[in-house]
């Protein structure tokens, strides 16, 4: 049995204690199941975070086309025609046995407006939530004044860049790379995105440049003072709400919504214990239709909300609950943030409100029944105790684990009770299961089938029903064996 299967380790099993991952390894043998199966199957299901790359550049310098050659497949849209690309797009790649995410971006330009403008912030975004930057240059072009441009906000960033100097079809075009050493970014990397040349001495390059992990998780250190994000959208009452806890004006409050455009962390000491709040911009509906700083202020805003732990989602009680507010509780529960949910303004609700608000939540918010809720008013005060202990309980809810026995007998006896409906004379049904991480509760189930969305929803409400988790999402990944595999 190779390391990575040994408790202790950092690997999906190394989260289980001796006995514990002995028992679980013995259910995994009674049905026929290799102890390097397992840890690749629980590798494959529960793989941390990935380092990021951004490749970025001027337009229509073949970002896409390199984003597709580094993918190993036509996934990015790709014309010969400036500014095809305008948001950035996410895809998840591998060279060399190293995983990591690819992320396109549209095309950087200074002093731009409109979308143009928005295009750029993107871009920007892209570069400083990376670990590391290829830029790519049209080498038949050279360097201009853009590109230049492009180089000293890398330069501001601090990130690693790798060079990329495309459009090198040949050897009699690799002079026109070396022209690019005037960057001052190092060698350039002469490529052909079109043809695939040059692109493997690339990513060696890339790879030498990544690191092997996302340099930020929750921006906390073991002891060091949680990490909490006000979010809402815009004029909910976020800066206000900071400015009472805090008990001082810390940040700027006007009746005018989107004051707030930059993350705001600040220090607090409540209930014997020193927090970090971030106020953040309020996130508006049509976050690709905004130009300009509002638009770069909701990218930050879910950038706020990627290093938190937990998630304040506020919500405006005078006003019906809209589908931006639940898109930004969607935005946190993706996010696998613990949750809390202040109704704010509370002072301001009169009998007739109350009541429809009631209705609101039950028919809006009744996928997130187990986030703590918090009835308060940040301009009074009101139940301003209760946040704390509702903040303590989400975050234990998002770091609790349940015992690999105890999680086996309890689905043992969901198997008996409720097993899955038949479905073209097969009926699926649960071998075994282990939580296999935290920060929120991941869980991978391994069947003898294919469980409907429907089944894994029942499951995660008799999970809840049985173990807790109050205020944290739960993540369950189901991998299907047939018992062709088995041993006699």
């Amino acid at each position: 049995m190779t390391d990575h299967n040994h408790p202790g380790t950092d690997a999906p099993l190394g989260a289980l204690g001796g006995a514990e991952y002995e028992e679980f390894m013995a259910l995994a043998a009674e049905e026929g199941f290799e102890a390097d199966e397992i840890a690749g199957e629980l590798a494959a299901a529960t793989a941390g975070p990935l380092p990021v790359l951004a490749v970025v550049g001027r337009p229509n310098v073949g970002k896409s086309t390199l984003v597709n050659r580094i993918l190993g497949r036509r996934e990015a849209v790709v014309e010969d025609r400036p500014g095809v690309t305008r948001d950035r797009v996410t895809y998840e790649a591998e060279w060399s046995g190293r995983r990591f995410k690819v992320v396109d971006t549209g095309g950087w330009e200074q002093d731009v407006l409109g979308i143009q403008a928005s295009v750029a912030a993107q871009a920007e975004f892209a570069i400083e939530a990376a670990d590391a930057v290829v830029l790519v240059v049209d080498a038949t072009v050279g360097a201009t004044d853009t590109d230049e441009a492009v180089v000293r906000l890398l330069r501001r960033s601090g990130k690693p860049v790798v060079l990329c100097a495309n459009k090198v079809d040949g050897p009699s075009s690799e002079s026109d790379a070396a022209y690019l050493w005037s960057l001052g970014l190092g060698e350039p990397q002469p490529v052909s995105a079109l043809h695939g040349r040059g692109t493997g001495d690339m990513l060696d390059k890339v790879l030498e440049v990544l690191p092997d992990a996302p340099r930020e998780t929750f921006g906390t250190t073991l002891g060091g003072p949680r990490r909490i994000a006000l979010i809402g959208r815009p004029n909910v009452g976020k800066s206000s709400l900071l400015n009472k806890v805090a008990g001082e004006e810390r940040v700027v409050v006007d009746p005018m919504a989107g004051t707030t455009r930059d993350p705001v962390d600040e220090l607090i000491e409540l209930g014997g214990e020193t927090w970090r709040f971030v106020d953040t911009a309020g996130i508006r509906r049509r976050v690709h239709l905004q130009d300009g700083a509002d638009y770069y202020a909701s990218l930050r805003t879910a950038a706020a909300l990627g290093k938190a732990e937990a998630a304040v989602v506020l919500i405006d009680v005078t006003e019906p609950i809209s589908v931006q507010d639940t898109r930004i509780i969607t935005m946190t529960v993706d996010a696998g943030r613990a949750l809390v949910i202040a109704y704010n303004k509370w002072d301001q609700l009169d009998d007739e409100r109350r009541y429809y608000l009631e209705r609101e939540i039950e028919q809006e918010l009744v996928q997130v029944q187990w986030a703590p809720r918090v009835n308060i008013s940040a301009r009074t005060g009101r139940h301003m105790e209760k946040l704390v202990p509702a903040i303590e309980t989400a975050l234990a809810g998002w770091e609790s684990r349940v015992p690999t026995g105890k999680l086996n007998a309890f689905l043992g006896e969901i198997v008996a009770s409720h097993p899955h409906p038949v479905r073209g004379g097969k009926q699926p049904r649960i071998l075994f299961g282990t939580q296999a991480g935290t920060r929120p509760p991941r869980f991978v189930l391994f069947a003898s089938g294919f469980l409907e969305a429907g089944y894994r929803r029942f499951l995660e409400r008799r999970l809840r029903e049985e173990f807790g988790f109050e205020g944290t999402p739960i993540q369950v990944s189901v991998r299907v064996r047939e018992k062709r595999g088995r041993k006699k």
